[in-house]
Protein backbone atom coordinates (compact mmCIF):
# COMPACT_ATOMS: atom_id res chain seq x y z
CA UNK A 1 0.00 0.00 0.00
CA UNK A 2 1.59 3.21 -1.00
CA UNK A 3 0.07 4.95 1.80
CA UNK A 4 2.20 2.99 4.44
CA UNK A 5 5.36 3.14 2.43
CA UNK A 6 5.66 6.48 1.79
CA UNK A 7 4.70 6.76 5.61
CA UNK A 8 7.63 4.63 6.29
CA UNK A 9 10.12 6.78 4.22
CA UNK A 10 8.75 9.89 5.54
CA UNK A 11 9.08 8.58 8.81
CA UNK A 12 13.13 7.19 8.52
CA UNK A 13 16.02 9.06 8.82
CA UNK A 14 16.21 11.29 5.87
CA UNK A 15 17.53 10.04 2.57
CA UNK A 16 18.41 11.88 -0.30
CA UNK A 17 15.85 10.00 -2.30
CA UNK A 18 13.14 12.08 -0.76
CA UNK A 19 14.58 14.88 -2.79
CA UNK A 20 15.26 13.34 -5.95
CA UNK A 21 11.35 11.91 -5.96
CA UNK A 22 9.83 14.67 -4.30
CA UNK A 23 7.44 15.25 -7.41
CA UNK A 24 6.86 11.56 -7.09
CA UNK A 25 6.04 11.25 -3.45
CA UNK A 26 3.92 14.31 -3.71
CA UNK A 27 1.74 12.88 -6.65
CA UNK A 28 1.33 9.86 -4.54
CA UNK A 29 0.27 11.64 -2.00
CA UNK A 30 -2.68 13.47 -4.21
CA UNK A 31 -5.42 12.26 -2.02
CA UNK A 32 -3.85 12.59 1.09
CA UNK A 33 -2.68 16.66 1.76
CA UNK A 34 -1.72 16.38 5.36
CA UNK A 35 1.04 14.12 4.21
CA UNK A 36 1.60 16.07 0.69
CA UNK A 37 2.12 19.42 3.27
CA UNK A 38 4.78 17.17 5.19
CA UNK A 39 6.65 16.58 2.13
CA UNK A 40 6.23 19.80 0.59
CA UNK A 41 8.03 21.02 4.32
CA UNK A 42 10.51 18.76 4.36
CA UNK A 43 11.74 19.18 1.06
CA UNK A 44 12.17 23.02 1.35
CA UNK A 45 14.63 22.06 3.96
CA UNK A 46 18.52 21.34 3.48
CA UNK A 47 19.10 17.40 3.79
CA UNK A 48 21.47 18.23 6.38
CA UNK A 49 18.89 20.27 8.32
CA UNK A 50 16.06 17.72 7.74
CA UNK A 51 18.93 15.08 9.54
CA UNK A 52 19.73 17.38 12.15
CA UNK A 53 16.17 17.58 12.98
CA UNK A 54 15.03 13.74 12.56
CA UNK A 55 18.06 13.19 15.75
CA UNK A 56 16.87 15.90 17.96
CA UNK A 57 13.93 14.89 17.54
CA UNK A 58 13.56 10.57 17.75
CA UNK A 59 17.34 9.88 18.99
CA UNK A 60 17.12 11.72 22.05
CA UNK A 61 15.36 10.08 24.18
CA UNK A 62 12.66 7.69 24.89
CA UNK A 63 9.42 9.79 24.48
CA UNK A 64 9.46 9.82 20.93
CA UNK A 65 11.60 6.60 20.42
CA UNK A 66 10.88 4.75 16.80
CA UNK A 67 11.43 1.54 18.80
CA UNK A 68 7.75 0.28 19.34
CA UNK A 69 8.94 -2.14 22.31
CA UNK A 70 10.74 0.68 24.45
CA UNK A 71 7.36 2.24 24.81
CA UNK A 72 6.34 -1.61 26.44
CA UNK A 73 8.87 -3.52 27.54
CA UNK A 74 11.73 -0.81 27.68
CA UNK A 75 15.03 -2.84 28.37
CA UNK A 76 13.58 -6.04 29.92
CA UNK A 77 13.99 -9.64 28.58
CA UNK A 78 10.54 -9.61 27.15
CA UNK A 79 11.71 -7.32 24.45
CA UNK A 80 13.88 -10.20 23.43
CA UNK A 81 11.60 -12.63 22.47
CA UNK A 82 9.31 -9.84 21.21
CA UNK A 83 11.90 -9.09 18.62
CA UNK A 84 11.93 -12.55 18.13
CA UNK A 85 8.59 -13.43 17.43
CA UNK A 86 8.19 -9.88 15.27
CA UNK A 87 11.47 -11.19 13.28
CA UNK A 88 9.96 -14.73 12.55
CA UNK A 89 6.62 -12.55 10.81
CA UNK A 90 9.36 -10.14 8.59
CA UNK A 91 10.91 -13.60 7.53
CA UNK A 92 7.68 -15.33 6.76
CA UNK A 93 7.14 -12.07 4.19
CA UNK A 94 10.01 -12.27 2.76
CA UNK A 95 11.11 -9.04 3.96
CA UNK A 96 15.38 -9.60 5.46
CA UNK A 97 16.81 -7.19 7.99
CA UNK A 98 20.36 -5.89 7.78
CA UNK A 99 22.44 -6.61 10.89
CA UNK A 100 21.98 -2.56 12.30
CA UNK A 101 17.90 -2.96 11.88
CA UNK A 102 15.58 -3.99 15.09
CA UNK A 103 12.56 -5.60 14.15
CA UNK A 104 10.28 -3.11 16.15
CA UNK A 105 11.67 -0.29 14.39
CA UNK A 106 8.63 1.77 13.48
CA UNK A 107 9.57 2.68 10.14
CA UNK A 108 10.28 -0.87 8.90
CA UNK A 109 7.35 -2.43 10.76
CA UNK A 110 5.24 -0.10 8.14
CA UNK A 111 7.44 -1.14 5.32
CA UNK A 112 6.33 -4.88 6.87
CA UNK A 113 2.46 -3.95 6.78
CA UNK A 114 2.77 -2.23 3.61
CA UNK A 115 2.94 -5.51 1.47
CA UNK A 116 0.16 -7.46 3.72
CA UNK A 117 -3.25 -7.59 2.67
CA UNK A 118 -5.24 -4.02 3.75
CA UNK A 119 -7.15 -6.03 6.45
CA UNK A 120 -4.11 -7.66 8.29
CA UNK A 121 -2.24 -4.32 7.96
CA UNK A 122 -4.77 -1.93 9.14
CA UNK A 123 -4.92 -4.92 12.30
CA UNK A 124 -1.49 -3.72 12.48
CA UNK A 125 -2.10 -0.64 12.68
CA UNK A 126 -4.19 -1.06 15.46
CA UNK A 127 -2.53 -2.87 17.60
CA UNK A 128 0.09 -0.22 18.15
CA UNK A 129 -2.58 2.63 18.28
CA UNK A 130 -2.07 3.31 22.08
CA UNK A 131 1.22 3.45 21.46
CA UNK A 132 1.50 6.06 18.34
CA UNK A 133 -1.40 8.01 19.81
CA UNK A 134 0.88 8.99 22.63
CA UNK A 135 3.66 9.90 20.45
CA UNK A 136 1.04 11.59 18.16
CA UNK A 137 0.33 14.12 21.80
CA UNK A 138 3.70 14.57 22.43
CA UNK A 139 4.91 15.47 18.59
CA UNK A 140 2.61 18.01 18.97
CA UNK A 141 3.34 18.83 21.98
CA UNK A 142 6.64 19.80 20.86
CA UNK A 143 4.74 21.54 17.92
CA UNK A 144 6.54 19.01 15.53
CA UNK A 145 5.76 18.33 11.97
CA UNK A 146 6.38 14.80 12.44
CA UNK A 147 3.05 14.53 14.37
CA UNK A 148 1.17 14.48 10.80
CA UNK A 149 2.89 11.35 9.77
CA UNK A 150 1.37 9.43 13.32
CA UNK A 151 -1.82 10.91 12.82
CA UNK A 152 -2.14 9.44 9.17
CA UNK A 153 -1.62 6.34 10.64
CA UNK A 154 -4.47 6.58 13.46
CA UNK A 155 -6.99 7.85 10.74
CA UNK A 156 -6.26 5.65 8.65
CA UNK A 157 -7.69 3.24 10.94
CA UNK A 158 -10.34 5.74 12.58
CA UNK A 159 -8.84 5.31 15.80
CA UNK A 160 -10.15 7.52 18.57
CA UNK A 161 -7.86 8.35 21.24
CA UNK A 162 -8.57 10.11 24.43
CA UNK A 163 -7.19 12.91 24.10
CA UNK A 164 -7.82 15.06 27.04
CA UNK A 165 -6.36 11.99 28.96
CA UNK A 166 -3.29 11.21 26.70
CA UNK A 167 -2.68 15.70 26.61
CA UNK A 168 -2.86 15.65 30.13
CA UNK A 169 -0.47 12.95 30.62
CA UNK A 170 2.05 14.71 27.96
CA UNK A 171 1.80 17.88 30.26
CA UNK A 172 2.61 15.76 33.64
CA UNK A 173 6.05 14.62 31.79
CA UNK A 174 9.42 15.85 32.18
CA UNK A 175 11.65 16.39 28.74
CA UNK A 176 13.40 13.48 28.63
CA UNK A 177 15.37 15.21 25.13
CA UNK A 178 17.27 17.40 28.08
CA UNK A 179 21.19 16.58 28.92
CA UNK A 180 20.27 15.76 32.79
CA UNK A 181 17.30 13.31 31.60
CA UNK A 182 19.70 11.96 28.91
CA UNK A 183 22.54 11.97 31.62
CA UNK A 184 20.04 9.77 33.83
CA UNK A 185 19.23 7.18 30.93
CA UNK A 186 23.36 6.59 30.70
CA UNK A 187 23.76 6.37 34.29
CA UNK A 188 20.74 3.76 34.49
CA UNK A 189 22.19 1.62 31.51
CA UNK A 190 25.51 1.47 33.07
CA UNK A 191 24.31 0.33 36.45
CA UNK A 192 22.16 -2.36 34.35
CA UNK A 193 25.20 -3.57 32.82
CA UNK A 194 27.58 -3.37 35.56
CA UNK A 195 24.87 -5.61 37.99
CA UNK A 196 24.20 -8.36 34.52
CA UNK A 197 26.52 -11.17 33.67
CA UNK A 198 27.18 -12.60 30.24
CA UNK A 199 24.66 -12.26 27.20
CA UNK A 200 23.55 -8.79 27.36
CA UNK A 201 24.56 -5.31 25.51
CA UNK A 202 27.36 -3.33 26.96
CA UNK A 203 26.07 -0.27 28.69
CA UNK A 204 27.87 1.67 25.54
CA UNK A 205 26.38 -0.62 23.09
CA UNK A 206 22.68 0.29 24.13
CA UNK A 207 23.37 4.06 24.29
CA UNK A 208 24.87 4.08 20.63
CA UNK A 209 21.87 2.00 19.71
CA UNK A 210 19.60 3.55 21.49
CA UNK A 211 20.74 7.51 19.95
CA UNK A 212 23.29 6.82 17.39
CA UNK A 213 21.87 4.33 15.00
CA UNK A 214 22.60 4.54 11.04
CA UNK A 215 20.17 3.88 9.15
CA UNK A 216 20.02 1.58 6.11
CA UNK A 217 19.05 3.14 3.02
CA UNK A 218 15.53 1.67 1.29
CA UNK A 219 14.82 1.64 -2.08
CA UNK A 220 11.40 3.27 -2.82
CA UNK A 221 9.21 1.55 -4.77
CA UNK A 222 5.47 3.26 -5.51
CA UNK A 223 4.64 1.70 -8.76
CA UNK A 224 2.26 -0.68 -7.18
CA UNK A 225 -0.60 -0.82 -4.26
CA UNK A 226 -3.14 1.05 -3.04
CA UNK A 227 -3.96 4.00 -1.00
Amino acid sequence: MKRLKVISLLMDYPQQAIWQHQQELTQACEQLPQLKLFIDELCALPQLEAEARWVAQFERGRATSLLLFEHVHGESRDRGQAMVDLLSCYEQAGLVLSERELPDYLPLYLEYLSVQPEKDARQGIDDIAPILALITARLRHQNSQYAALFAELLAWIDYQADSEQLNKQVHQEGDDRSPAALDAVWQEEQVRFLSESGGCDSAQQQHQRRFARQPAVQYLNLTSGGQ
